[in-house]
């Protein structure tokens, strides 16, 4: 669940904004940071911090925003564009072929697995699950806000929006493993 510890400056601002949105947001870059400087002065590449990197450009922008603008519009759609900021994270590091989950996944992995497609492909798939998940929240928020829907409902999207993709990213490279590894297995002739 070390994956889950780039999501920290997410909750961190969340929790804050409830109060005041400015301090939201650089609480949410505060934490950010320090999360980024500790895993660098532990020596990891930045392949591997591209969501803790956008993290940061996002709290950076939002923050300058807040702190500038204090009753900007902004401030009303944070949940909204905080989802489409993660979802382009994820679309855009598949556009360019490296997805954010690959780097993540290189923390975990032996090194002779990286350069193997079946790896690149779990990752491809990893990310595009997370994307789908910010996507749908984001799309959800945008809803629930035009028609005005309870407070449950976006809850509800939260959830299932963040718990699916974290459940996917936990099974499925197993699985991916399982069905590379029986691929593999040599075919025994059946004595008659």
């Amino acid at each position: 669940m070390g994956y889950l510890r780039g999501f920290i400056p997410w909750i961190v601002a969340g929790v804050v904004s409830s109060f005041d949105w400015r301090w939201g947001a650089i609480a949410g870059l505060v934490s950010g940071l320090l999360l980024l400087l500790q895993d660098r002065f532990r020596g990891v590449g930045l392949d591997a911090l591209i969501l803790e990197i956008s993290t940061v450009v996002y709290f950076v922008v939002v923050g300058a925003v807040a702190v500038a603008d204090p009753g900007s519009a902004l401030a009303d759609h944070t949940d909204v564009v905080s989802f489409g900021w993660l979802a382009a994270t994820a679309w855009g590091t598949l556009a360019i072929r490296r997805p954010f989950t690959l780097g993540i996944a290189k923390r975990q992995t032996p090194p002779e697995y990286w350069d193997m497609p079946e790896f690149v492909r779990v990752n491809n798939h990893i990310t595009s699950a997370w994307g789908a998940g910010f996507t749908f929240i984001g799309v959800s928020l945008t809803v629930c806000g035009a028609v005005d829907a309870p407070a449950w409902v976006g809850i509800a999207a939260h959830v299932a929006g963040l718990v699916c993709p974290a459940v996917f990213t936990k099974v499925y490279p197993a699985r991916a493993q399982a069905r590379l590894l029986a691929a593999q297995a040599p075919v025994t002739a059946v004595p008659r």
